[in-house]
């Protein structure tokens, strides 16, 4: 295993602060359902000292490397090899039924950005695997030779929102046709090559199709949709939900369970509502935050971030 990578935990005091009412009860449970290097959750036991914390990642590299960093806590980490999704049957294997604080820092971790053996990076050339969890599951070089032309374009669309989706994916099946595509440079190649001299400018024109293929590989939106939910039903009364995201698509899935969970189940007029249609949960916040730019120039990461959270107020009926 390689040295720890760096790592700069984005919007760290704001999450802190969040969470704090939640995680200054004695005794509290809190997940990081992306432990990743462990920044958050480190921070987390250090200035919250009764609190045990679960670290939850698909990635065995990264569970070793934050194992190692949060090693001087003991017993108050556990760290489990799984998805997020999974929040209820990790907070099962560590002996607990529910959460004062969860956090979730979605999308890539920069230490899979920052190995170039992985394939996220199309500055980086480099095998075209994308797997969170390299133990299992399709890369994106099986994708890229087996997809149809019009799944191709369905994810490039869906997943990277590219408006050149039709002109990338007949590219890559005119490619394929001549020698299978199973690195970065050679995708990039690809891509560069069938972007109109006129766009040239206007953006790496492999940013979307590398997020498109990551996501497909991960599966990531849907797992997304279901860790939303599990987070929240794993929440105790009083506990409390942050999540960061990266792009518009994570921020949609999380601002529409959240609404969805803010709302009453009652219907409009009725003169009084039964406490059974309560809404379980409530803002913390309208919208979404951001990084201030004394942080963005800093950490860049943090320039595409959006901050939600919020707070479990009824039990579960």
């Amino acid at each position: 295993m390689n040295s720890t990578p760096t790592h700069i935990p984005v919007l760290l005091t704001e999450c802190l602060d969040i969470l704090a009412p939640a995680l200054e009860r004695s005794n509290a449970v809190y997940v990081d359902g992306t432990l990743g290097l462990g920044g958050h959750t480190e921070a987390v036991l250090r200035r919250f000292p009764t609190v045990t914390a679960i670290g939850v990642d698909r990635d065995t590299e990264a569970l070793a490397h934050a194992g190692a960093r949060l090693a001087e806590f003991g017993d108050r980490f556990r760290g489990v090899h799984t998805t997020y999704d999974k929040i209820p049957f990790a907070l099962a294997e560590s002996g607990f039924h529910a959460a004062d604080g969860i956090l979730l820092d979605l999308g890539v971790s920069s230490m899979q950005l920052d190995q170039a053996d992985r394939g996220f990076a199309y500055a980086q050339d480099a095998p075209l695997d994308m797997r969170m969890n390299q133990t299992t599951g399709v890369t994106a070089a099986d994708i890229l030779a087996t997809y149809s032309e019009h799944d191709l374009i369905r994810i490039f669309r869906t997943y990277g929102e590219e408006k050149l989706a039709p002109r990338y994916a007949r590219a890559i099946l005119a490619a394929r046709a001549e020698a299978p595509i199973e690195r970065s440079g050679r995708l990039v190649e690809i891509l560069n090559d069938a972007t109109p001299y006129a766009l040239r400018n206007s953006g790496h024109p492999a940013k979307r199709v590398f997020q498109a293929l990551r996501i497909e590989v991960n599966e990531e939106l849907d797992i997304l949709r279901d860790a939303i939910v599990s987070a929240l039903d794993s929440l105790a009364v009083g506990g409390r939900l942050a999540v960061l995201s990266y792009h518009s698509l994570e921020d949609r899935v999380v601002k529409t369970e959240f609404a969805a969970r803010t709302s009453s189940r009652a219907p409009v007029g009725l003169p009084v509502e039964p406490a059974s249609m309560k809404a379980e949960f409530r803002l913390l916040f309208n919208g979404a935050r951001t990084a201030s730019a004394e942080e963005i120039g800093y950490n860049s990461r943090a320039a595409s971030v959006k901050f939600r959270a919020i707070e479990r107020v009824e039990a579960s009926q």
